[in-house]
């Protein structure tokens, strides 16, 4: 009777950092391209702000605050606070286009289309937000006190 040995390993997901950076890139340049616009007041920007129901006096400041949470959506140790900054100020997109009775797919749920490319980067980019939001169900934990150890040699018997 021969005897295999084998050492079974469980190797973490490490998703290839530029799929992180084109997604990121994707939404950063669209909001990048939207706050431009309006700290420019380009005129195409303050009629479809105002048309939303917001005076032409928030236009500017809506802007910068974008530029704000732009900046620190980019850094590294602060882009989980700027994600979650972008899902509220997104959340206000999604509001107002729903107040005023905006298409659904092409206006409503285009911020959410924005948030889920931020909020995907970062799962793909961060091993702690990928901790914290899993893609897998959690199982209940089970009596294990029969299994193997994962990573120790293993032992089995060959006919």
């Amino acid at each position: 009777m021969k005897t295999v040995t084998s050492t079974r390993r469980i190797e973490a997901f490490e998703p290839p950092r530029w799929y992180a950076r084109v997604i990121s890139g994707l939404a950063v340049l669209f909001l990048l391209f939207d706050a431009t616009l309006k700290v420019l007041k380009v005129p195409a920007a303050v009629d479809r702000t105002t048309q939303l129901g917001y005076p032409e006096s928030v236009i500017v400041p809506l802007g910068v605050l974008q530029l704000i949470c732009l900046a620190i959506f980019l850094m590294p140790r602060t882009s989980v606070l700027g994600a979650i900054l972008w899902t509220g100020y997104l959340g206000g997109a999604i509001a107002t286009h729903v107040r005023v009775g905006s298409p659904l797919f092409t206006h409503v749920l285009f911020p959410m289309y924005v948030a889920v490319l931020l909020w995907g980067a970062l799962w793909l980019s961060d091993d702690r937000v990928r901790a914290l939001l899993p893609l897998r169900a959690i199982r209940p934990a089970r009596d294990r006190s029969s299994d193997e150890d994962i990573g120790a040699p293993v032992a089995r018997k060959v006919s």
